[in-house]
């Protein structure tokens, strides 16, 4: 039987992967990164039955490889870290301040449901998080509708995320009477899963979207957009560019949440700072 040697990454192929995968998804990679994305593409490699990281990096710049594996590339460096309820004082200004002030904005059109993008919604916490407070919004205001978009880069994160599926420790921190309303648990008492209930699940779509493309693919505007933890990633440049295209994405008044890390401190955006890290477009 012949044993799988995990192959050996140079400074030179590691500076061609990094290049091109900021090339593609905006993604730095310092050199402190070069173990980690050893580790995750030796995966590949094995998968893929190639000796080395020169013959993989052939297959990847090149047009089939582009088309056949850059996906599982993407899927390979991206970071999917997120929580139910994550940062919850964006909730509590998004249906006190936020949604109250797009209502009154928009009488004249009480029909049209509000939209809403998460961006970067990784394994799908963010946007069921959403639709979660959303309905109890709707429960308490007569005729209020909503739909989300939730997107990522990462094909295999979305299908996690379209399952809806967690386990019962990642619910831990959610009131009990949203659970009771919005989780079902699986009838197999022997595996600890939830599942976000059909009703919730119908008002998200999810879809892949790259933040590096010029068109985004979003034919109509935003009145919010979440893209929290998720800018730390890209350089000054990047975030710049990715704030104009939020900018132009929002509907006049929409807003904006960021992650409580994150700032729009040097970019050249016009936002107005109405919150912790929440911005609204004039």
């Amino acid at each position: 039987m012949t044993l799988y040697s995990p192959a050996k990454m140079k400074d030179k192929q590691f500076n061609l992967f990094s290049s091109f995968i900021y090339e593609q998804v905006g993604i730095q990679l310092p050199p402190g990164k070069k173990t980690m994305l050893e580790a995750r593409l030796q995966k590949r490699l094995k998968a893929l039955a190639i000796d080395t990281f020169e013959a993989y990096g052939a297959f990847v710049f090149s047009p089939e490889g582009r088309q056949a594996e850059l996906v599982h590339l993407i899927d390979v460096v991206t970071t999917n870290k997120t929580d139910f309820f994550r940062e919850p004082g964006h909730f509590d200004y998004l249906t006190q301040k936020a949604v109250p002030t797009l209502l009154e904005q928009r009488k004249s059109h009480p029909s049209h449901p509000l939209r809403i993008w998460s961006a970067g919604c990784s394994s799908g916490e963010e946007p069921y998080t959403l639709a979660m407070v959303l309905a109890e919004f709707a429960a308490a205001n007569h005729g209020f509708r909503y739909s989300i978009l939730a997107s990522d880069i990462s094909t295999r994160i979305l299908e996690t995320a379209r399952t809806a599926v967690y386990p019962e420790e990642r619910i831990a921190g959610i009131a009990m009477n949203i659970k009771k309303n919005y989780l079902l648990r699986s009838k197999d008492r022997h595996r600890a899963l939830v599942r976000v209930c059909p009703e919730l699940r119908s008002q998200v779509a999810f879809r892949r979207i790259n933040f590096m493309d010029p068109d985004l693919g979003i034919a109509e505007k935003m009145d919010i957009i979440f893209c929290r933890n998720v800018v730390i990633y890209f350089d000054k440049p990047t975030q710049q560019e990715l704030m104009r295209k939020f900018h132009r994405q929002l509907r006049p008044g929409g807003f904006l949440f960021l992650g409580h890390s994150e700032t729009l401190n040097g970019i050249d955006v016009d936002f107005a700072t109405v919150g912790s890290t929440v911005y609204q477009k004039p």
